[in-house]
């Protein structure tokens, strides 16, 4: 999957309608250039890309008044939404070693109502722990690395990274199950995390 589609797709879909420029800078905000493939050449081609798909709709602005060429916009389209909902949903339960798509899925969970996040951040626990099981298959971890040889230290690396992230996603769901955030039909999930445009 890539991180790059979700952010675009799901940026858009929180303006309504965006240019390239808004797009990138939300994405800067959200540090997401540190994390991701999220670079301005990258944004600007995924927002084409997505265009020509028919999953974003262009539109074409006026120049502007500095007398530059004209400003695309683009508006989600209705097979943009269910793309953006299919990325989002599957990024939150598929167990993997990428940042940027996991990342990148906490950064727009709140999209969802809360008790689908809960739902899917359970079956995401599920996947780790039946991943895990795959790997304690080969490697006991009691055992220590060095019982496979210097090879073990990438199977340890890996349970070790299984349970972080098993023992942060109980974290965070039972934070959503108190009341932190808010999601979707609950109020303005981004109220809070988008820069001020305002200056």
């Amino acid at each position: 999957m890539s991180a790059i589609r979700l952010l675009v797709l799901g940026a858009v879909r929180l303006h309504g309608r965006a240019h390239g420029y808004q797009v990138r800078g939300d994405l800067e905000y959200w540090g997401a250039h540190e994390w991701s493939n999220a670079k301005p050449g990258s944004i600007y081609h995924a927002l084409r890309q997505l265009a020509k798909q028919g999953l974003l709709h262009e539109h074409e602005t006026a120049p502007s008044t500095a007398g530059g060429p004209p400003r695309t916009e683009y508006e989600i389209t209705e097979a943009g939404t269910e793309e953006y909902f299919r990325l989002l949903r599957e990024a939150l339960t598929s167990y993997d070693q990428r940042t940027d798509v996991k990342s990148a899925a906490i950064g727009f969970v709140v999209d969802l109502p809360r008790a689908e996040a809960v739902t899917l951040l359970k079956e995401r626990i599920r996947r780790i722990e039946r991943w895990r099981s795959t790997v304690v298959e080969h490697y006991d971890p009691e055992g220590g690395p060095q019982q496979v040889g210097h090879i073990g230290e990438i199977m340890n690396l890996w349970v070790h990274t299984a349970d972080a992230e098993a023992e942060w996603t109980h974290g965070l769901i039972d934070r959503i199950e108190t009341g932190a955030y808010t999601f979707a039909g609950e109020g303005e999930p981004f109220a809070d995390v988008l820069p001020d445009r305002s200056r």
